[in-house]
Formats: C-alpha cells, sequence, structure tokens
C-alpha cells in the first residue's frame, strides 16, 4: 500500500489490492450505515406499529431527495480532488475543499427551509395511508428539519474518499451507530431524533478529524474561499449525479406512491425488502465509491491502462458478490424479514419483492460500477442519463402498468426490466471509450 503524507496513492501497486483496501473499510461504514437504518425499523416494526414501520420507509426517499444536490456536490469533489491528487497538484485540493464548504455553508438554509415546507405536499403525493399520517408526518418533519448533518456528513465522505482516506468514514459512521442506538428506544420521534442527532454528531466529528489529521486540508467552513473555475469544474461533474440522485429519489416516490395504495402492510413489506436487498447491495456499493477514486486518481496521472483494469476487476468482484448474495437472501427470505415485523401479510409481501428482485440484480452491479468508473473519468452525463432512463423512463411506467394489470405482486418485475436495458446500455457506452475524453487535467 503507498501513501503520501496519510493520502492513498492508487497509482501504483496492485489494482485489486488497492480496491480491496479502500473498499473493505467503507463497506464496514456502510454496513454500520444500515445498521442504523435498520434498528429504527426493528424498533418501529416490532414494538410500535407497521404505521410506524411505514412511515419510516416513507421518510428515506424524502430525505434524499432533497440531500441528492450536495451528495452530487461532493461527488464531483471526491472527482476533483483525486484528480488532482492523481496530478500531484496539492494546491488544488485545498482550493476544492474550501470551495465545497463554503456552497455548503451558503446553501443549507434554502436547501432546510425547502425541505421542511414541503413535507405535506410530498405526503400528498405519495398517497400516505391516512393510518400511518401522523408518524409520517412527524418523522419527516424532524428529520428535513436537521439535514444539515446528513449533507455535511457527505461532504465530509466526500473529501476523504478523494484522498483515498476509506477508513475514516468508517469512524464517522460509527459516531453514527453509537448515538443513533441510544435514542432509539423512543418511538417514530425518537428514531427520527436520533438519526439527526447522529448524522449532526458524525458531520462535526469528520471536520475535527480532518483538520487534525490533514491540516494541510483544514476545514475552515466561514472562510469564504471560493474559486469560481474550480466550482464550475466540480459542479459540471457533481450536478449530473446530483440530478440523478434527485431523480431516483423522486422515482422512489412514484413507485412508493403506487405501493401506498396497497395499504400499510404491503408498504411496510416492501420497505422490509428493501432494506435488505440494500444490505446485500453494499459489497457492490463500496467497490463503485472505490472505483471513482480509482479512476480518478489513474487519470489524473495519465495511467488510462490501469484505470481500465481496475474496473474490469471491480465489476468481477461485483457480479461475484451479487450472485452469491442473491441466493442467500432468496433462500431466507422469511426469516430475514420476520426479524422487522411479525406480520405475516408484511412478511410476504417483502418475500415477493426479494424472489423478483434479486435474480437480475447482478445486472444493476454490472452498470453501477460502470457508472462509478465513468465518473471518475469526469464522465458523469452519461451514467445520469442511463439511471434516469432505468428508474424514471422504465421502472415507474412498467410498474404502474404491471400493478393495474397484472396486480401488485407482479408490480417489482419492473426492476429487472430497466436493469436490463440500462445495463446493455451501459456496457455498450464504456466499451465504445467515449467517457475517456472527459478527463480535464486544469
Amino acid at each position: 500500500m503507498s501513501k503520501r503524507g496519510g493520502v492513498r496513492n492508487m497509482t501504483t501497486g496492485s489494482p485489486l489490492r488497492h480496491i480491496l483496501l479502500f473498499s473493505l473499510p467503507l463497506l464496514a461504514g456502510n454496513f454500520l450505515q444500515q445498521f442504523y437504518n435498520m434498528v429504527d425499523s426493528w424498533v418501529v416494526g416490532n414494538y410500535v406499529s407497521d404505521a410506524a414501520l411505514a412511515a419510516v420507509g416513507v421518510g428515506f426517499p424524502v430525505l434524499f431527495l432533497f440531500s441528492s444536490l450536495f451528495s452530487g456536490i461532493a461527488t464531483g469533489g471526491t472527482v476533483v480532488i483525486a484528480q488532482a491528487l492523481g496530478a500531484q497538484k496539492p494546491e488544488r485540493v485545498q482550493a476544492a475543499i474550501g470551495t465545497l464548504y463554503t456552497a455548503f455553508v451558503r446553501g443549507i438554509l434554502p436547501i432546510t427551509a425547502a425541505a421542511v415546507l414541503l413535507v405535506r405536499p410530498l405526503m400528498v403525493l405519495l398517497r400516505v395511508d391516512p393510518a400511518a399520517w401522523a408518524e409520517t408526518r412527524t418523522y419527516l418533519l424532524v428529520v428535513c428539519a436537521g439535514i444539515i448533518g446528513s449533507i455535511g456528513y457527505n461532504l465530509n465522505a466526500g473529501i476523504l474518499s478523494g484522498v483515498g482516506n476509506s477508513y475514516a468514514t468508517l469512524l464517522l459512521l460509527a459516531v453514527s451507530t453509537m448515538t443513533l442506538v441510544l435514542a432509539a428506544g423512543l418511538g417514530v420521534l425518537g428514531v427520527a431524533l436520533g438519526t439527526v442527532i447522529a448524522q449532526a454528531c458524525s458531520w462535526l466529528f469528520g471536520i475535527w478529524y480532518i483538520n487534525r489529521n490533514y491540516p494541510a486540508l483544514a476545514i475552515h467552513p466561514f472562510s469564504g474561499i471560493f474559486d469560481r473555475k474550480l466550482f464550475a469544474e466540480i459542479i459540471r461533474i457533481g450536478l449530473p449525479s446530483g440530478l440523478q440522485m434527485s431523480l431516483v429519489a423522486l422515482g422512489a416516490m412514484f413507485v412508493l406512491s403506487k405501493v401506498n395504495s396497497f395499504g400499510k402492510a404491503f408498504t411496510a413489506g416492501f420497505n422490509v425488502g428493501n432494506k435488505l436487498d440494500t444490505l446485500a447491495f453494499l459489497p457492490t456499493q463500496s467497490m463503485a465509491a472505490a472505483v471513482i477514486s480509482f479512476v480518478g486518481q489513474n487519470m489524473g496521472a495519465g495511467q488510462v491502462d490501469r484505470a481500465k483494469r481496475g474496473t474490469l476487476i471491480s465489476v468481477g468482484l461485483a457480479i461475484g458478490w451479487t450472485v452469491f448474495s442473491s441466493v442467500l437472501v432468496v433462500l431466507f427470505c422469511d426469516p430475514l424479514s420476520r426479524i422487522f415485523s411479525p406480520n405475516s401479510t408484511v412478511i410476504a409481501v417483502s418475500a415477493v419483492y426479494l424472489k423478483t428482485v434479486m435474480p437480475p440484480y447482478f445486472l444493476f452491479s454490472t452498470l453501477f460500477v460502470l457508472n462509478s468508473a465513468m465518473r471518475g473519468a469526469g464522465d458523469s452525463v452519461y451514467p445520469m442519463v442511463n439511471v434516469v432512463a432505468s428508474v424514471i423512463l422504465i421502472r415507474v411506467p412498467a410498474l404502474y402498468l404491471l400493478a393495474d394489470h397484472l396486480g401488485p405482486e407482479y408490480m417489482f418485475w419492473s426492476y429487472g426490466i430497466g436493469w436490463v436495458i440500462t445495463c446493455a446500455l451501459s456496457v455498450y457506452h464504456y466499451a465504445a471509450g467515449k467517457w475517456l475524453g472527459k478527463y480535464r487535467a486544469d
């Protein structure tokens, strides 16, 4: 493992070793994050009600919608920082960090206000079951009012990923998990408050960690440093990613709107299945994050063949893991679902979802890793178009058609339909090599 001043240099040495060593702390951190997401579902599903379980599930895409813009900007920051690191331009890394935080300080209040004001309209759009209305409103108001912690955490994680440090991200998530578990026994309000407090503690701890361990890259949120040219480059790379995540969240809301029309038990079952498939996907998600930094650094160093080699290794690892985990989840879907709810309807819906979605999941893993490699090279427009096509243009219409004409138990085939088409397009775009021309040295 080669490092410079505490920063992982992925331009030399074994690509497989770098990708695994970078991915494993991210994987542990993602498991922690998913663990505290599952803690809230376990608490409300077993000790409160199915309505509360549905409320927590509805909250995720809403929160994701409002945090997506800055998450995309953080991704753009990761790429710019990684490329600058590979090109050995430390001053560009420092300027990128200052620019990211200045944008954050200027934008957080309007985003928070918009999130809180749009809670009720979004609940109407989502057709929240009247039985779950009060719990859902409480949960959304609290997590939207405290969205600063979620966005701040993502910015810190983006900075650390850009300099090749994935171990610190694990520490940030450990702080979040411990804080949440302490507040998880207070029902929906407690879970919401715990989530907000955990994210805020993780964000503040991240600032302390970066300032202590990377004094040359220290974060000064109110410094006012803002490089317009650099911000334009971050936006060029990050805005498509942010828009993609926002549109994915919007697509998830359309899916939830249809799911919610079948009652709170059906919604709770869908949310349980969704949490379990997300858990199975975490290793691929971690490898994809590693690929962004790996490709970014190697493109910055002018090592295109090495960037390609690391990408193909990651695709192979992602496919192998996804096939293995899919088999396990399908075989044990009933007992896994029973962890979150004793309700037989909830368990049955979760099982239908998992048995439908998991078999074609390897297609999603493939396109996810390839799209991440393209982002690492600076091509973020095509991945955005690809994912939006999968979620908005294909999945949502197919889901509604299947639900209306064949019944709700068939609606989840829409996931696989979208992945087949967009995976083929992603493989073609990667093989054509057009993404390689998107890197900009300055």
